[in-house]
């Protein structure tokens, strides 16, 4: 009979700086589902799958990704947010966004920048929607945007993904940033 003193020290544990493979395969699966947030997002505002955006509203109709949330936002910041609707720059630099970091975590590569500019986008949204509804401070934006730092940090695009490939190629071994 074994005691749980030795059980304990048997059972399959990562070594230290190491995810064990069910840490790396679940944040890899973490990576892929907000890659899927973010590529849906894109696709629905192109194209006007019907679900936040009608086919009517479709960017390639010639609609506005940005105009119907931020025309609508009422909080403290709606004065800003409300002047940036509809316009032509912004509405390319959100759906630039929007597809660039999708591709990115779900290839697993430039897992940093993307982190860093989905970061940015979340944040810009999660202070567009204040006061948050249903808690004072925190919204799924937030939690996101936490997520996105840890999976850069764990480098999770090497767990399903090309994160591996991708660091090794030179212009990532010399600038590391592009991680």
């Amino acid at each position: 009979m074994t005691t749980a003193t030795e059980r304990r020290d048997t059972a399959p544990v990562a070594p230290r700086g190491k995810l064990s493979p069910v840490a790396a395969y679940t944040f890899a699966v973490v990576r892929i589902l907000l890659a899927f947030q973010f590529l849906w997002a894109f696709g629905d505002k192109t194209f006007g799958w019907g679900r936040a955006t009608p086919a009517e509203n479709a960017w390639l109709d010639g609609g506005s990704p940005t105009t119907g949330y931020l025309s609508s936002i009422e909080g403290p910041f709606a004065g800003f947010f409300n002047s940036l609707a509809g316009n032509v720059v912004i509405d390319w630099l959100f759906m630039l966004a929007l597809l660039g970091i999708g591709l990115a975590l779900a290839l697993g590569i430039g897992m940093r920048v993307a982190a860093g500019a989905g970061v940015l986008l979340l944040l810009l949204m999660w202070l567009a929607s204040m006061p948050v509804p249903v808690n004072p401070f925190v919204d799924s934006h937030l939690v996101d945007a936490v997520l996105l730092i840890g999976l850069a940090a764990i480098a999770a695009g090497d767990t399903l993904g090309l994160g591996r490939r991708w660091a090794a190629t030179e212009i990532v071994q010399r600038y590391p940033v592009l991680r």
